[in-house]
């Protein structure tokens, strides 16, 4: 086809570095093939316009946005390309030149494979740029899939940060020899806080001669300010990957510890940008303002000792303050460690002697053969009843089929027996568990009270935490004192025994001399304690307690004593 001589060419030759374009022909391929099909077609190209970008997005190249408006501008008709893809594989690109095209804007697009004209059938030309673009959603689909499977699997899925390397044949991450033991060093003296990024950019560069990766076209080269700060801001090193906008554990070798890195963020005055820490406190939740009566919560915070570069961390807790409608004037914060004291100073109180435990708990143990038998009694009684209920209900369902009563009154009578099977079978259950318990469930209490003291001042958080709510309820803080209303279960310690040990301990061997008489003083504060449970030892026990708060507050009361057996070790409970 002989083409008008007025049609003026440029030729368009692109190739992107991403993966979009792994098999397409170089530029000067692309410029060579094109310019000799130009010489075949006797074509009149007025300019060669090369570039080096992706397609896959409208308004990213600024050569193809001067070339159509070098074609709007009527400097040319006409562009010369290797492939359709080259001119455009976004859906507003190709919307411009087929618009161009249907205009006569555009008189031709030439291709190596065919020619476009605007007297074509547009939908030719629409289906054509669509498979560019669909070309790429596809792509973009794979590469998205690829990345997600090598993050799931803990690989970073681009370039290695410096101080590792690529390996390309198992596509993992693994050391850079030379370099990763120098990036280190840049790590441990930035760690001792007598060092600026500055200054070990300074020794590294000069005093170690450190150079970075060499690549085919970069590298090579003294390592740059930004670089060093990209390094100690970088969680990669600490085994964390950071990936769009979220953070994978890698299965590359770490350099530092998180623990590292999260100091070195402190003293980079990064406090905001720091890796997430999830902080777990023991008492959160539990206390309350005595003023305001909001919870109290906590914080951690951190100090650099300037002596030594060393972080310390410290616990603070702290009312909420968040009444609109009243000013709380407790505004003090108070450090962990002095919350902790207050709260033993508490357990305190109601610690005994493990001997007045074996005392106390000999009592007990004489009173459950006869609490057994009273269970037993009490249990065959509610059977008795419930028996008798049921039988009722028989004879009701017989005179109902007899008609000898109407429908209502059976209704009714039915409802009513019902109604007392279910709390008789309610009753025998209660007496069944509690009774079954109180003995068990009371020696607990005496362990807490030996043990607890010892297990809070050693224990975790957890440990903390479950001691606390088992030592009264509605802790209060307020001009930093702490007030707590004791367990009922433990009143009558805290009541009987300070006169009871203080005469025991004026009986110590090292005060009195083992004799008779010490023996006879000692056997007197044994009866007394004795006593105190001998007179009736249900009534200070937890099964007696909870009966009296109802049997709502038997499970929950149950359920912390068990907790306790894990407080402490099973030879120091008996």
């Amino acid at each position: 086809m002989q083409r008008p001589e007025k049609l003026r060419y440029i030729l368009y030759a692109r190739k992107s570095s991403e993966s979009e374009d792994r098999q397409v022909q170089s530029i000067d391929d692309q410029i060579n093939r094109l310019q000799k099909l130009a010489s075949d077609l006797k074509l009149n190209v007025v300019d060669i316009l090369i570039e080096a970008k992706s397609a896959k997005k409208p308004y990213s190249r600024p050569i193809f946005m001067k070339m159509i408006q070098r074609i709007e501008a009527g400097e040319a008709d006409g562009i010369l390309a290797w492939q359709l893809n080259r001119l455009s594989r976004n859906p507003v690109d190709s919307g411009t030149l087929g618009w161009f095209l249907q205009q006569g804007t555009l008189q031709s697009i030439q291709t190596t494979e065919r020619e476009y004209l605007p007297d074509d059938n547009v939908l030719l030309f629409s289906v054509e740029s669509g498979m560019a673009n669909q070309y790429i959603l596809e792509l973009r689909k794979n590469v998205k899939r690829g990345v997600d499977s090598k993050l799931a699997k803990g690989w970073k899925p681009n370039v290695a940060s410096l101080g590792y390397l690529n390996e390309k044949e198992d596509k993992t991450i693994i050391e850079d020899p030379e370099r990763f033991p120098l990036v280190r060093k840049m790590w441990d003296l930035m760690l001792t806080g007598a060092k600026s990024p500055p200054q070990i950019l300074e020794v590294a560069n000069n005093e170690w001669g450190f150079r970075t990766r060499k690549t085919k076209r970069l590298g090579g080269k003294e390592l740059s300010r930004s670089g060093i700060y990209r390094i100690f801001t970088n969680p990669f090193y600490a085994g964390i990957i950071s990936y769009g906008g979220k953070e994978y554990d890698g299965k590359h070798k770490a350099m530092i510890t998180l623990s590292e890195f999260d100091r070195v963020q402190y003293l980079l005055g990064r406090k905001g940008k720091a890796r997430p820490k999830t902080h777990t406190f023991a008492f959160t939740g539990l206390i309350r303002c005595g003023e305001c009566g909001c919870v109290y919560t906590a914080e951690t915070k951190r100090k650099l000792i300037k002596c030594n570069g060393e972080v310390k961390e410290y616990t603070y807790y702290h009312c909420t303050r968040k009444r609109t409608d009243y000013d709380c004037s407790q505004k003090k914060v108070m450090r962990d460690d002095v919350l902790n004291q207050l709260i033993a100073d508490e357990i305190e109180k109601f610690t005994i002697l493990p001997e007045f435990r074996d005392w106390a708990l000999d009592v007990l143990k004489e009173q459950n053969s006869k609490e057994v038998t009273d269970r037993n009694q009490i249990f065959e009684s509610q059977t008795r009843a419930l028996a008798q209920a049921h039988d009722k209900l028989d004879r009701l369902v017989d005179m109902r089929l007899n008609d000898l009563l109407s429908n209502a009154e059976y209704v009714q009578k039915k409802s009513q027996l019902e109604k007392e099977i279910q709390e008789l079978r309610n009753q025998a259950k209660e007496t069944e568990e509690r009774i079954d318990n109180w003995l068990e469930l009371t020696e607990k209490v005496f362990d807490f009270a030996t043990h607890a003291h010892t297990a809070f001042l050693n224990g975790d958080l957890e440990t903390k935490k479950q001691i606390l709510m088992a030592l009264g309820s509605n802790p209060t803080l307020k001009d930093g004192k702490l007030a707590i209303e004791a367990s009922p279960w433990l009143v009558p310690i805290e009541k009987a025994y300070p006169s009871l040990e203080a005469a025991y301990q004026g009986l110590e061997p090292a005060q009195v001399p083992e004799n008779k008489e010490r023996m006879a003083q000692l056997q007197a504060i044994r009866s007394t304690w004795r006593r105190g449970w001998d007179s009736n030892p249900r009534d200070l026990s937890v099964y007696t307690l909870s009966k009296r708060a109802g049997s709502a507050a038997f499970v929950p009361l149950q359920t912390s004593f068990i907790k306790f057996s894990m407080f402490f070790p099973a030879n120091e409970l008996f």
